[in-house]
């Protein structure tokens, strides 16, 4: 099959991953066929499958660049002091993930549609950057910083609250991005300070 005019790899597999990313979000990953991505990208159906071989392999392409992304950006110092990296965290979680509500979704909402190896893939990224978080509480904890009795427990929490952000934070609103970085601090500070 001919490519369709205008198609090239390096601008139609991307334009096709931020169709999926889109209608994904929108409509959830069940519901969309990907007759509808190609639709988006104005190729023929038949024609994604040179760039992708199913809706699997690209649900499991979003959320992998989300996860090595977002580990990639993190920038905690693990020599800086628990408080202070704490406060890193809790800043860049909130703006990265403001960033991208989309993948967002998708990397938190769309978890049951992989399929068990893709699964334990995404699992163990998100491991990580959970394992971040833990790391620092459980840091803190140790010299007397914070208390926390149970380090997973609080991270699954306090990273719940931070991407619950996503929900229903929008720019021009009442508050600036910088307002609720500064409001969600003071929360997760005093939720963990001996």
């Amino acid at each position: 099959m001919a490519r369709t005019t205008g198609s090239h790899s390096d601008i139609t597999g991307p334009r096709i991953r931020d169709a999926a990313l889109r209608l994904f979000a929108r409509q959830g990953y069940a519901a969309v066929s990907m007759r509808q991505i190609a639709g988006e990208v104005g190729v023929q159906a038949g024609a994604l499958y040179n760039y992708i071989p199913d809706k699997q392999s690209l649900l499991v392409e979003l959320m992998r660049d989300h996860m090595v992304e977002l580990l990639a950006a993190v920038p905690v110092d693990p020599s800086d002091a628990p408080l202070v990296q704490l406060e890193a965290f809790v800043r860049f979680h909130i703006g990265f993930h403001h960033a991208r509500p989309d993948a967002v979704f998708i990397a938190y909402m769309e978890l049951r549609n992989l399929d068990p190896a893709n699964f334990a893939e995404i699992e163990d990224l998100r491991g990580r950057y959970e394992a971040v978080l833990e790391r620092i509480l459980r840091d803190g904890a140790e010299v007397g910083a914070f208390d926390v009795p149970d380090p997973k427990i609080a991270t699954l929490a306090v990273i719940a609250m931070l991407t619950g952000v996503t929900t229903w934070f929008r720019a021009g609103g009442r508050l600036s991005l910088g307002d609720v970085q500064d409001q969600y601090w003071d929360m997760v500070r005093k939720s963990v300070l001996a």
